[in-house]
């Protein structure tokens, strides 16, 4: 597409610059051997030796356990935290954190659409000793979470299920893999206007979300981040899920109230 815009020559995909990017996608998910990353990328050790110690001088590898395995370096953190710096809908939504956090005391994040998958870009943890352990960066099934639920029911159907290809990963017992059943709670969360993982995504843990509205000048398009509260089961009866419900729109209708001021 860069070739075509700048003088028309049709594009042909980099194999070398294809294969850096699969090692720093594949290390994304942590820490892994030479022998690892070959198998898990289909690259031979010896070809893939010589791009992990051109990544490794550049920093964008690192590594560990006495020089056996490879991890994400420095350069990685860089760019990565400079893309969330620039951002505008991050930057945009993060005043709703911090007052979610501070009026739920729970666990609030932001996350976007990627796929059929979620990728978390910002997060707010709650004071409580039990904490949901998750990070930026972080990346989970949109099926299996309030957020990616909250921006799959903002689709329809026909759009959600040409994303969502079968198999659907299962992360708990609770994990709606089955379109039936998905389609039935994504009806549900349509309904209600906002979305509930009950355990589906770690167990004892109950999340709620909503999305974020589109701002004026792309009110046409589907909404592509969310913002959840999540809290522990044992922390939750029907009094206090109202309360943490009630709290999250209440901050998506501030948040569209700006959007259309902006």
């Amino acid at each position: 597409m860069a070739e075509q815009a700048a003088g028309g020559g049709e594009f042909r995909p980099v194999k070398s610059a294809y294969r850096a990017l699969d090692v720093l996608e594949a290390m994304a998910a942590g820490p892994a051997s030479l022998a690892e990353l070959s198998r898990t990328l289909g690259i031979p050790k010896s070809s893939l030796h010589g791009l992990l110690r051109t990544l490794a001088e550049r920093g964008w590898v690192a590594t560990t356990d006495g020089g056996t395995r490879f991890r994400l370096g420095l350069r990685a953190l860089q760019v990565g935290t400079q893309f969330v710096d620039e951002d505008d809908l991050v930057a945009r939504v993060a005043p709703t954190l911090d007052r979610l956090a501070a009026a739920t005391g729970e666990t609030v994040q932001q996350a976007r659409l990627d796929g059929d998958e979620v990728v978390y870009l910002a997060k707010r943890d709650s004071p409580h000793p039990v904490r949901l352990i998750s990070r930026i960066g972080s990346r989970l099934p949109a099926h299996a979470t309030a957020l990616g639920k909250a921006l799959l029911a903002a689709r329809g159907d026909e759009a959600v299920r040409a994303l969502l290809l079968p198999p659907l990963a299962s992360l708990t017992e609770r994990t709606l893999i089955e379109w039936e059943p998905l389609a039935a709670d994504l009806a549900r969360t349509r309904a209600r206007g906002y979305a509930v993982d009950d355990g589906e995504a770690a167990d004892g843990l109950r999340c709620f979300a909503v999305v974020v509205p589109a701002d004026r000048g792309h009110s046409s398009e589907p909404p592509t981040d969310a913002v959840s509260v999540s809290v522990p089961t044992f922390r939750l009866d029907e009094r206090r899920e109202d309360e943490l419900v009630k709290a999250l729109l209440e901050q998506q209708l501030r948040l569209g109230g700006a959007a259309r001021a902006g």
